[in-house]
Order: structure tokens, then sequence, then C-alpha cells
């Protein structure tokens, strides 16, 4: 759109030359490369980085704005970029200027390595370790569960026990090269299936103290400060990208397919249109919730920590009652790839289990209203 700031002109271009040509081939397991390159050439990868090291300087609400584009596009590709930007955001308040720099130039993709096998859905207490050992190298070693863009990525913003501290986390930025990680099993996900998001071994893997991220101990009060309002919002805008995406795949198809003894179509029945008012009204609800969260963040209002734990489960909710209700839409064309609601249904689903869990997100909600602490 023409009154488009220049950076999402420059996504649109993107998503149309690139993003959307090769969505299916995503669907089918690719990551996303092609998509993440023409990204960082127009800049779009170091979209929150400060500008003395190259970056756009932009905000949380410009990176939204991208990943909601881009997930409507594709939600394997937005859901790589929202954990994109929740990393480099940790490093961009913590990392070495090299990696933000690189970042900025489009040459580095990073995403987060929280979740684990022992703690699950529980991100904020890892079980892996962090040992000093000798030649004063730190050791990790860790079994996470799952890590978007794992064996893509050029690193990790990744979490584990402190070192030293009498804490719950420390974070360390963890060079995907590293000896020592590898990926047990590919991803073969419902949906989300090109984001790579696989388990990583960590067995002995060595860095230099300077990898810390932060303060030894930090890794919580990183999280919450940091990651928390970036991937809560991040992911909320590619969950609605999704469900706009759904919404005008179900319009369009009970637009055109017609019943050929009644010359009507699809949207001239009461019920299909009530569904449709129904998907438009959900989607308008969540995205109004986001715009609100963002305000509410850039405000600083006592609201603002409710709503960033709001938003992501609105989203969720949202979604997936509205990719069925999608399908319920275009009925048995809905199973074909060609009309893509199936697609949308099945990277939908993964909002709700994606930590923090929606069943997660309500138990904080309603600790924050009745005034108790959140862990």
């Amino acid at each position: 759109m023409q009154n488009d700031p220049g950076y999402l002109q420059r996504a649109r271009r993107i998503v149309d030359d690139i993003i959307v040509p090769h969505a299916c081939d995503v669907d089918r397991g690719v990551y996303p490369r092609t998509a993440l390159r023409g990204l960082g050439d127009a800049g779009l990868l170091g979209l929150l980085g400060a500008e003395d090291v190259g970056g756009a300087g932009l905000d949380l609400r410009a990176a939204a704005r991208v990943v909601e584009l881009v997930g409507g596009a594709c939600g394997s590709t937005g859901m790589v970029l929202c954990m994109h930007y929740c990393g480099a955001a940790v490093i961009e308040r913590h990392g070495p200027r090299a990696v933000r720099q690189a970042i900025a130039a489009g040459r580095h993709i990073t995403t987060l390595a929280f979740s684990e096998a022992g703690s699950r859905s529980h991100f904020w207490a890892p079980v892996g370790t962090a040992r000093a050992v000798a030649g004063g190298q730190i050791r990790l070693d860790a079994e996470k569960s799952w890590s978007t863009s794992a064996g893509e990525a050029d690193s990790y913003v990744w979490s584990s026990q402190p070192v030293t501290a009498q804490e719950l986390s420390t974070l360390w930025l963890v060079p995907a090269a590293s000896p020592g990680l590898t990926i047990p099993r590919p991803f073969d996900g419902l949906g989300l299936r090109g984001n790579s998001s696989a388990p990583i071994r960590a067995d002995d893997v060595r860095l230099d103290p300077a990898a810390m991220l932060g303060l030894d101990g930090g890794g919580l009060d990183i999280m919450m400060t940091i990651v928390l309002p970036h991937f809560q919002v991040l992911s909320a805008a590619c969950y609605i990208g999704i469900v706009d995406a759904a919404v005008a795949g179900a319009v369009a198809h009970a637009s055109r397919a017609r019943f050929s003894h009644t010359d009507q179509t699809l949207a001239d029945l009461p019920t299909i249109r009530a569904f449709v008012a129904r998907c438009v009204l959900k989607r308008d609800m969540a995205r109004a919730l986001l715009a609100d969260t963002l305000a509410a963040l850039e405000d600083g209002r006592p609201d603002a920590q409710l709503r960033v734990l709001e938003v992501k489960a609105a989203a969720a909710e949202v979604a997936t009652e509205v990719t069925e209700l999608a399908m319920r839409i275009c009925g048995g064309a809905a199973y074909r790839k060609d009309v893509g609601v199936e697609r949308q249904f099945r990277d939908a689903h993964a909002a709700t289990v994606m930590s923090p869990t929606t069943d997660l997100l309500y138990e904080f909600i309603g600790k924050h209203a009745c005034g108790l602490p959140m862990l």
C-alpha cells in the first residue's frame, strides 16, 4: 500500500515475490532460507537493531506489523522471524557488537533455545547446566526440546542454570557451529512444518565466559523484561496474520463456489454468512487487543504486563476457533491444498501449545487478577 512506511513496503514485496510462491514448499518441510535471505537483503532482519550498528532502529510495533504480514503468507516463516526478533532483542541489549552488526546486515539468523525436556513449558526454569571448567571456559550440557530454526540458525540465545548464582537461570549466546551441539531428530510436525522446531542436545559445549548475556543468574529478568513482551506480541501478530489469511481464503471460496441448480453462492446462505461474521469479529477483537498491548507497553501503562499475558492467549484461542470455522465454511474443498485454509488450520493449532502455553497463560492471568505473584 502506498501509504505504508518504507520497511512495510519492502516486506510486502518480499511476501509477494518470495514468501507466497514458496509457501507450499515450506509447508512440506523446507526451511524458508530463500525468504530469510530476501528479508535480510531488504534490511528487515535488522529491524530492531540500533542505527549505530547498521540496524533500522525501529520498535516492537514495527516488528509486529512485519511478522503479521509474513505470518499471513506463511506461518512457518512468520514464526521463524518472530523467534529471530526475540533473540535479536536480547542480543541488541546484551550481545557483542560484531553479532549485532551481522544481524543488522541480514547475515545472521538467531533464535531462542529455552524449552527443555526436563522443565517442559516452564521456560523460566532450565534443567541444563553451565559449569566453569579448566582453562577458564564454561561447559554447557542440556536437552533442549523445541527450538525454532534448530540446525538452521547461526546462533542460539540459550538458557541454563547459573554457574554460581543462586537464581533460576543464566542466558548465553551460543554459536550454532559449536562442537557438541547436535540435532537428535528432525522436525516433522502437524503444522508450522518449515520452521525446523527440533530438539537440540548440548554435550560438553565449551564457551568463553564472555558469551554470557547479562549477569550470571540474570536470565529470568531478561526473559521477563525483554523476551516475554517480544515473544507474546510477535507470536500473537503471527497468528493474527494466519487468521486473516484464513478469513480471506474462506470468504473468497464462499463468494465463488456456486450451487448450479439455484445459481447461488455459498455466501448467499445465511448460515455461511454467520460463520464469516464470527470469523471477522474474532479476528478484529484479537487485532484490537494486540494494538492495545502495544499501546500499553509504549505508554508504560500499569496494565501492560496483563496485556502482554493476555495477547498470545487471546490470539491462540481466536486462531484455533477461526481456522476451524474457515474449514466448515469451505466444506470438503477445505481439505484441498489449493484452497489454503487447511494449512492455516494446522499452523494455528501450534499457538495453544507453544510455551508459554495457553493454559499456563490462564494461570498467570488468574494470578495477576488475584494479586498473586506470577512465579
